[in-house]
């Protein structure tokens, strides 16, 4: 496969690996504030996304720079467009219409 073709696989999963990290931080929150142990919660997910996102990176990178840099592109991608998305479904519930 071509370098080309190998850097946007690697963007392509890092935007599935952000997606995958900041989705399952507000899904997080949600459970979080209804939860009588919030902190449960919080540290679990915060360990099981770390290490995924971790685990992701190292294999998608195979040792390469340029792979690792353009998974990380992915990965900030995918965490404006949660970061967006989310704040869109905040004001929906609070009665606001974008």
């Amino acid at each position: 496969m071509s370098e080309m073709m190998l850097s946007a696989l690697a963007l392509l999963v890092g935007i599935l690996l952000g997606a995958m990290f900041f989705g399952g931080l507000w899904w997080t929150v949600l459970k979080g504030i209804a939860s009588p142990r919030p902190a449960l919660w919080f540290l679990g997910s915060m360990l099981v996304r770390t290490g995924i996102a971790l685990a992701g990176f190292y294999f998608v990178s195979g040792g390469d720079w340029k792979r690792l840099l353009a998974c990380l592109l992915g990965f900030i991608i995918a965490r404006v467009i949660i970061t967006k998305l989310t704040a869109i479904q905040m004001l929906k519930e609070a009665g606001h219409a974008p």
